[in-house]
């Protein structure tokens, strides 16, 4: 990958430290976090100039304020990445902050499918399998053996229950650090941006639904970015999305899960009973790690079209390089 940083920005003296990150933005402005403005600007009506920045996830990526100035230069059309200088309000403290970031690819690339199903996919299975294996272990193995038995529904101790609750903290948690990593990785770019998915069009009630998941019609902020309101919409739009994902992985995963857990117990009282080891620990094991090779190359591959999407919707303010 070739990587084009800018030769004709000089930092000015005040800015020459402590250099603002570009992945720990102002509140909150990842794709389709609702906030900052969205409004489309080529300072000079040049469609050269947008056709330069073409399908880079750029300021929308990386959570630049509203008031910031958002420039995009690329020293050619053709090259392979982009440099993105992100200048601070003048009133603000700090310079600009430069990023780097690859353009949206035409096709699933060799470097994108090893990111999505295998970092995110295979990595994320096993990550998820022994994080979930240890939870189970302290719950059900290291308790005194006069603790309540383990059984497939009587509470307290329930592997049913278990299971569903499993589903839904992995779902919210899984969403928000793909949220988190797949931008930095973007914003660093690790990864390209994937642009040959086309965005669902506004014709079918189902298509319009899935265009509010994907976060596609913006909506004018009501609350002050950076306050505590602004942080807290932010927040419900990524769990609300997350939400809706564990509601679809509950139904894929929670009945067969449930059948299989009682084919390992002991039937007792109209219940199942399990030992203390070691079916409840392969079962988190198993259940954890198969919802995290379903689900988080979809986030991953979420994020990575909605970068793709973010620039062709004019999202971010397309400026001319500016020489010195």
């Amino acid at each position: 990958m070739r990587w084009i940083r800018n030769p004709f920005f000089t930092p000015p003296p005040a800015a020459a430290s402590g250099l603002p990150s570009p992945l720990i933005p102002p509140p909150p402005a990842f794709p389709g976090s609702g906030g900052g403005e969205t409004t489309t600007t080529n300072t000079d009506n040049d469609d050269s100039d947008l056709e330069r920045g073409r399908g880079v996830a750029a300021a929308v990526v990386t959570g630049q304020p509203a008031a910031a100035a958002r420039s995009i230069s690329s020293s050619s059309s053709s090259a392979s990445t982009i440099t993105i200088d992100n200048h601070r309000r003048e009133d603000g403290d700090g310079g600009p902050a430069l990023v780097l970031l690859q353009r949206p690819t035409d096709t699933m690339t060799g470097h994108q499918f090893f990111y999505i199903f295998v970092l995110d996919g295979l990595g994320a299975m096993v990550l998820s399998g022994g994080i979930n294996f240890a939870i189970a272990y302290a719950m059900y193995t290291i308790p005194p053996p006069t603790a309540a038995p383990i059984r497939l529904w009587q509470l307290p101790n329930t592997l049913a229950g278990d299971g569903a609750v499993t589903i839904i903290i992995q779902s919210i948690i899984t969403w928000l650090v793909e949220l988190v990593l797949v931008n930095r990785d973007l914003s660093k770019g690790v990864v390209a941006p994937i642009g040959f998915i086309p965005p669902p069009p506004l014709t079918t009630r189902l298509s319009r639904a899935a265009r509010w998941f994907l976060f596609l019609d913006r909506t004018t902020e009501a609350h002050e970015p950076g306050s505590a309101a602004h942080w807290a919409g932010f927040m419900f739009s990524q769990v609300v999305r997350a939400m809706v994902m564990a509601v679809l992985s509950f139904a894929l995963l929670w009945g067969p899960s449930v059948g299989i857990l009682m084919a390992f117990g002991t039937r007792s009282g109209g219940d199942w009973v399990y030992e203390r080891t070691w079916t409840p620990q392969m079962y988190k094991l198993v259940l954890g790690g198969i919802q995290a090779l379903l689900t988080t190359p979809l986030f991953a591959l979420f994020w990575l079209v909605r970068a793709g999407w973010a620039l062709r919707t004019h999202e971010v303010l397309v400026t001319p390089q500016q020489r010195r």
